[in-house]
């Protein structure tokens, strides 16, 4: 059997994020958001998505690029002093190993967005991390040590199958292969910790390598070429360009992703292709 959890990510960024993924649930095919609890229009999503009791909504840890929500204070070794996350990934990698005392930072900064979720009164349907920062074993290991204080039961793996997207796509085989062998190694070890955790997951991932990208047309032609198992298919749709997406996703389509989400052939190719809708609280 083939499943699809259709995701928004980066909700509670923008008021246009929020306005899409509502609309993408309302009158689309989006089964499951994910909440950012430190975005500039977090309350704004938080009381539109209370209005919308069947959207799952999870929690979208943010370690990097964007805010953190406890005062510089007391997450020095995290963020700039105008209280930024670092938008460097492997920079942020290697300090996460290295810096004396991160981890500690880290769990707390992680503490806070997992209680400021609680605070909002959702069930936790899932948790992952802006950019997959989880893949990294030290951000992994606090997440699993403290989700479990707040009943975390699924989380995302992201492994995207290199020949299905590429089948879907149709470029950048090289790179897409590429990218799932540099991964593996991270990959593997996530999934170990997540049966040894006894939480739950998907099977496969789709929207890293098209990330910002994932118009009707892509979408329509992964549905043709989805394993059998647990498919995530992940979005950042948006009504419209703002400044807080202009800032780190100048390039991506969010209005595009927005209207392949809501397009009335795709719920038709998704009943055509026997895929069945799906969250994780479903797994």
């Amino acid at each position: 059997m083939k499943k699809a959890i259709f995701t928004g990510d980066d909700f509670g960024l923008a008021v246009p994020v929020n306005e899409a993924i509502i609309d993408a649930h309302s009158r689309g095919v989006l089964t499951t958001a994910s909440l950012m609890v430190s975005g500039e229009a977090s309350q704004d999503a938080i009381q539109k998505a209370q209005a919308l009791p069947t959207l799952k909504v999870g929690l979208h840890l943010v370690l990097v690029e964007g805010r953190s929500l406890l005062p510089r204070k007391q997450v020095p070794d995290l963020v700039n002093a105008s209280g930024e996350l670092s938008g460097h990934l492997v920079r942020s990698g290697f300090r996460f190993f290295f810096v004396p005392g991160i981890r500690r930072q880290l769990e707390a900064e992680i503490r806070a967005q997992f209680e400021a979720f609680q605070t909002a009164g959702f069930h936790l349907d899932h948790v992952n991390t802006h950019n997959h920062m989880h893949l990294h074993p030290t951000v992994l290991e606090c997440v699993l040590k403290i989700g479990r204080e707040f009943g975390l039961s699924a989380i995302r793996v992201p492994h995207e199958p290199p020949l299905p997207s590429f089948r879907a796509a149709g470029k950048s085989l090289v790179s897409r292969a590429a990218s799932s062998f540099f991964l593996y190694p991270l990959i593997a070890r996530m999934r170990r910790r997540v049966r040894e955790e006894k939480l739950h997951a998907n099977d496969f991932s789709f929207g890293m390598r098209d990330s910002g990208a994932m118009t009707l047309d892509l979408v329509l032609s992964l549905l043709r070429h989805l394993p059998v198992g647990v498919s995530e298919l992940h979005f950042h749709p948006a009504t419209r360009r703002c400044a807080a997406l202009d800032r780190t996703m100048r390039e991506y389509r969010h209005e595009e992703e927005y209207q392949a989400l809501t397009s009335p052939s795709l719920r038709e190719a998704i009943r055509s292709a026997g895929v069945h809708l799906s969250s994780f609280a479903d797994l």
